[in-house]
């Protein structure tokens, strides 16, 4: 077995609006509700078909004992899953693909080392996910060098399209639940929130004490966390989404690395 992943992924810096707990649950969620697979273009096996019955710890004991073309339908039938692990730790979708390709080639690599005590999809995810914690940590080692450049030339990266309509729409679901909210939280927490005003700068302002400050901006967190969980939750199904290009593009680039080419067969 491959060693335990390290410590699970700090989310401390998560939105304000979210409550402890929403990101690994929504996740846990995903994970269940996404396990169909792609299997579309899955390789054959002697009578020209892939057995729709075949299990993954089946499929592993095959490409294991040589069939190292049916690695693409173990790929396939993974791919949402890994994909969106990955994606939600490293929260970018060019990483999130290099870290896929990364932890399929360690599991090709350690493929014989499996255990059927888990699951393979399991025991395939957690790969994935210390691969992500990994680049995550290595990231973070360089922070204060990046930062301190950050500082000497400033590096504005252009939003793409899509990342332009999301901020958009989360502008919009925040802009309504603080329209919502009673006058006397709404107030404090504009200031407080959004103009950044101190806790004794917003007590002046509204001719309150400052404990009364503290005690509704805490009220209004609460508030807006409801009303926006609630505004999207229906979009949550929807999340990191795994379209057929990019699982082609992963699938393809993990089967040149273990060499297998483009007819399903490894070079002697």
């Amino acid at each position: 077995m491959l060693a335990a992943p390290g410590p699970p992924w700090d989310a401390s810096n998560l939105d304000i609006f979210l409550p402890p707990g929403t990101i690994s649950v929504a996740l846990t969620q995903l994970n269940v509700s996404t396990s169909m697979a792609q299997e579309s273009r899955s390789s054959p096996d002697a009578t020209g078909k892939v057995p729709p019955t075949l299990s993954d710890e089946e499929i592993v004991a095959r490409v294991c004992a040589g069939e190292v073309e049916m690695f693409e339908l173990l790929m396939r039938r993974n791919n949402q899953r890994v994909y969106r692990a990955a994606r939600a730790i490293l929260r970018d979708d060019s990483e999130a693909e290099d870290v896929m390709q990364d932890a399929y080639g360690r599991a090709f690599e350690h493929l014989s080392e499996f255990e059927s005590r888990a699951r393979f999809s399991t025991w395939l995810t957690r790969i994935a996910v210390h691969e992500a914690l990994a680049r995550v940590r290595r990231r973070s080692r360089f922070a204060s060098f990046e930062s301190q450049s950050e500082k000497a030339m400033p590096v504005h990266s252009a939003s793409s399209p899509e990342q332009q309509t999301s901020d958009v729409e989360m502008r919009s679901v925040l802009e309504s639940a603080v329209q919502k909210l009673p006058d006397e939280f709404r107030s404090v927490f504009v200031l407080r929130a959004v103009e950044g005003m101190s806790g004794a700068e917003t007590a002046e302002c509204l001719g309150i004490p400052e404990e009364t400050v503290k005690t509704r901006l805490h009220r209004a967190r609460g508030r807006l966390r409801e009303m926006v969980l609630e505004s999207i939750e229906p979009a949550v199904p929807a999340l990191y989404e795994f379209h057929l290009s990019r699982c082609d593009r992963v699938v393809a680039a993990v089967l040149r690395k273990i060499g297998v080419g483009s007819d399903g067969k490894r070079p002697l």
